[in-house]
């Protein structure tokens, strides 16, 4: 019923032997994970086909989309994309190119987790399949290169040839198309010429968004809030701290620190969007933020200097013009989801 596939013994003989026996990384039989919690989702790999380059229209003609529906942005050099969870529901993850880059952007529905992954490693470009496998209920892709199975939350490599790897991952952003198009009006958005049938207006889980309950168990169950609630996580050094829409009903921008990293959380809740950057200094100035323009451009920030940025952390304007802030290692997730990879995650206001 979900991110289905193999059985977890057929996984073993198909997923590549290159780390196999290595205990140094604590491997059980191939797998950096407890293979006894590796869990089939049940169409078989491929089952759910991911899409290659799929077909971009422009946003005036994405006529299928209502304003609240979600969709997950990304901007390279001038390329602006939006990829909808609409279409993501049915195929979860979507190799693409923008001006030579090549990038995959994976979400899994049974998490709400939306990540974007570069396709480079170890010097060969891959594209990423759906494995079908769960663990955690959590989307495990697989790279069609080595053949090796990936886990998304834990953005990393569990079996095969890249045992150990890390994902290198880039900055996405996701919030409602209403909000994303005042912000791009120029953007492209996949098209629901996929190449495959499917009544992308339709939700394949039923109620599972808004019903509490999980299809597939989790190691660890954090009952302090509820379990389908989305929040924006920040991962630091193995540790995730979480921010709920909640806390911006009163304020647009949170300054924090947590595990040794400082950064500045920016939310709205009518606007239906949370990300994160990393502390900036200029010039030993340690910047600080307003949010301009009420989410209603994508020139989103101003600094005590005058510079102005952009959604993606881009210097548009100012005495700093083409400095960037890097973001922080974060994404938007269920709130059940955190836990069992980032065991028992601090949240703000708590």
């Amino acid at each position: 019923m979900a991110c289905g596939e193999e059985t977890v013994d057929q996984a073993n003989s198909t997923s590549g032997n290159g780390a196999n026996g290595n205990t140094a990384l604590g491997i059980n039989n191939g797998w950096t994970i407890p293979l006894d919690e590796v869990r089939d989702g049940g169409p078989g790999k491929d089952g759910i086909p991911a899409l290659d380059n799929p077909e971009m229209i422009l946003a005036n003609e994405a006529t299928y989309l209502a304003d609240n529906d979600l969709i997950v942005g990304y901007k390279f050099e001038d390329e602006v994309r939006a990829y909808p969870h609409k279409i993501f529901n049915w195929h979860e993850i979507v190799n693409d190119e923008l001006k030579g880059h090549k990038i995959a952007i994976s979400h899994c529905p049974l998490t709400g987790t939306s990540l974007g992954w570069e396709r480079e490693y170890n010097g060969k470009s891959t594209t990423f399949g759906v494995s079908g496998l769960l663990f955690n209920s959590n989307l495990m892709p697989y790279d069609r290169t080595t053949n090796s199975t990936w886990i998304q939350i834990g953005e990393s490599c569990v079996n095969g040839d890249l045992i150990g790897t890390q994902s290198i991952n880039f900055q996405v952003v996701e919030t409602n198309w209403k909000t994303w198009k005042n912000m791009y009006p120029e953007s492209k958005v996949m098209s629901l010429n996929t190449g495959y049938s499917r009544n992308y207006d339709q939700y394949p889980y039923d109620d599972y968004r808004t019903e509490p309950g999980l299809i597939f168990s989790v190691s660890e169950n954090d009952t302090r809030r509820s379990q389908k609630e989305r929040v924006h996580g920040v991962i630091v050094n193995g540790r995730a701290k979480l921010y709920v829409f909640d806390s911006f009903i009163n304020r647009t921008i949170i300054s924090d620190s947590f595990n040794g990293e400082n950064f500045t959380v920016i939310g709205s809740i009518e606007k239906n969007i949370i990300l994160s950057f990393k502390e900036k200094i200029i010039n030993s100035n340690i910047l600080t933020f307003t949010v301009i323009n009420n989410f209603n451009s994508n020139i989103l920030l101003k600094d005590q200097l005058g510079n102005e940025w952009d959604l993606f952390g881009n210097a548009i304007s100012g005495p700093n013009l083409g400095e960037k802030l890097d973001a922080t290692n974060s994404f938007m997730g269920m709130f059940f989801s955190w836990a069992p990879f980032y065991s028992n995650p601090e949240i703000f206001g708590y």
